[in-house]
């Protein structure tokens, strides 16, 4: 349903380092660089996939409220790399990996706070 989307960042240079440790994590890089944003994707552009990324960041004021992303994983060990990936990074965690079954049976995620206090998470729904 959504083609893209993206969040406004104080330190555009700091979150790109952020992001492209994180997101490889979940098989995304950076895809496109523009003056003042960065568009990270995953998938083969040849195969449909937008050359420039469906995630962004871009230099600015930070949204109130922050938004709330999560990014699907795989599986419980790519939720788990995500969320290894990001505390190394210098996210702040939010929700260690586990199962989330308030949200529905087989909800696997971790939640992390990214340096702009954004409540990022990585999900994976299992059968």
């Amino acid at each position: 349903m959504i083609d893209h989307t993206g969040i406004n960042v104080t330190d555009l240079d700091r979150s790109k380092r952020f992001y492209a440790a994180v997101l490889a994590s979940l098989g995304y890089s950076v895809r496109l660089e523009l003056p003042g944003a960065v568009g990270f994707g995953d998938g083969d552009p040849a195969q449909g996939a937008d050359p420039g990324g469906d995630f962004w960041i871009a230099a600015g004021t930070p949204f109130v409220p922050r938004s709330h992303i999560a990014f699907r994983a795989r599986d419980a060990a790519q939720v788990s790399a995500f969320y290894q990936a990001a505390l190394a990074a210098g996210g702040r965690d939010n929700g260690a990996p586990g199962p989330r079954p308030h949200y529905h049976p087989g909800y696997y995620a971790a939640f992390v706070f990214d340096p702009d206090g954004y409540n990022i998470e990585a999900v994976c729904h299992a059968e």
